[in-house]
């Protein structure tokens, strides 16, 4: 998805960009401050926040990871062959002194892996049908007076267009 338009830092503008200055480094302690980990730890952890709708790259990490080191906020201790980030007591004091930037930081995440993805502009191409198959359901069950049987049938109709749409899904045959 490339656009050319920007947005306000830390909103969910066209360029799918989701940290502001600085939040990055933030959210990366703060999942140190959480556990102790090695940089590929940390960005699973991350995505893991976002359910899948921000994947961090090493790119960003990485950096980030060196920088919360040079700051000592962090310390690296080596452990099988890999370098593991520890908070320290400096970076937990900052991890404290931050704990609402923080939280916000995590409810972004949260709205995001549960809503983001209907930002995005392929979802407009499904998003429209599948509002307008949810009010034909609603319609129908008010015109038959809650009659079960049809509950039950609109039901069955919805359970049978999630789990065709969901053999789609390439990730399906992993």
């Amino acid at each position: 998805m490339m656009m050319n338009a920007r947005r306000a830092p830390g909103g969910f503008g066209p360029s799918g960009r989701f940290f502001g200055p600085g939040e990055l480094r933030l959210a990366v302690l703060a999942l140190i401050a959480e556990q102790p980990g090695h940089g590929y730890q940390v960005m699973s952890r991350l995505a893991d926040r976002f359910n899948g709708t921000y994947e961090p790259s090493a790119g960003s990490i990485y950096p980030t990871l060196q920088l919360l080191e040079d700051e000592g906020l962090v310390r690296v201790e080596q452990a099988d062959g890999r370098k593991v980030h520890h908070v320290t007591d400096e970076g937990r004091r900052a991890v404290e002194e931050q704990a609402d930037e923080i939280e916000r930081l995590w409810g972004r995440a949260a709205s995001r892996g549960e809503w983001g993805m209907f930002r995005e502009p392929e979802a407009a191409e499904i998003v429209g049908p599948a509002l307008r198959m949810v009010k034909a359901a609603v319609k129908t069950l008010a015109h038959s007076h809650g009659d079960p049987r049809v509950i039950e049938r609109i039901q069955e109709i919805f359970v049978e267009g999630r789990r065709r749409i969901e053999e789609l899904d390439p990730r399906r045959g992993r």
